[in-house]
């Protein structure tokens, strides 16, 4: 089996165990179940357990580590306002969910090395650091170099469909996106309790 088989098979039993991660991968399994022998038993989780879950579904569909994760809870209990609503404003407005958001690539995943190879550049200036924390007015636009035009084109025939949220905005015709604003509650990629998380990392 090659890699890229064997990667696609560990994404697709991580989403049947947590449900749609868009910025993990839009495949999606034909198993109903939960991957394992046991996956079809049903059994009443634990508030821990679920908790759990909440937090695995955030690290996995924004593609951040557990030291990350943590940093974000610990930056967004420091500011003012609903903590859970701010860690999700936080890891929205990473670069790489930015690119993938305005449907330059087919994932979050895709997007990091899209970035890390030089093709992303934030008001003129290039940047590989997936993530780079964007701002409101932050203009994110293609590197003019041909290959990197290409490999959007590429990327962007894989993505077809898929909506540009109302806080960015991006102009096809000089292939360039914009934050427009924090991304609201309603506009987060995926659907989970953030509060969950919140309680998790409050034990």
């Amino acid at each position: 089996m090659s890699l890229k088989k064997k990667n696609t098979r560990a994404r697709l039993r991580i989403t049947r165990r947590l449900g749609d991660l868009p910025g993990l991968t839009t495949k999606t399994s034909k198993r109903a179940q939960g991957p394992g022998q046991h996956g079809q038993t049903r059994q009443k989780q634990s508030q821990f357990r679920i908790r759990l879950q909440a937090k695995q579904k955030l690290r996995f569909n924004y593609g951040v580590n557990e030291r990350m994760l943590r940093r974000y809870v610990h930056k967004a209990r420091r500011s003012a306002g609903s903590t859970g609503v701010i860690l999700l404003q936080l890891l929205e407005m990473r670069l790489d969910n930015i690119v993938f958001r305005l449907g330059l690539t087919p994932s979050i995943r895709a997007a990091r090395q899209f970035i890390s190879h030089g093709h992303i550049v934030v008001n003129d200036r290039k940047i590989n650091c997936p993530s780079y924390q964007c701002r409101v007015n932050d203009l994110i636009s293609i590197a003019t170099q041909t290959r990197s035009q290409r490999v959007v084109q590429s990327f962007q025939r894989e993505s077809a469909g898929q909506n540009v949220p109302s806080f960015l905005k991006f102009d096809t015709a000089k292939m360039c996106g914009k934050v427009q604003a924090l991304a609201q509650r309603h506009e987060v990629g995926v659907e989970l309790n953030e509060l969950l998380v919140i309680e998790f990392y409050s034990r």
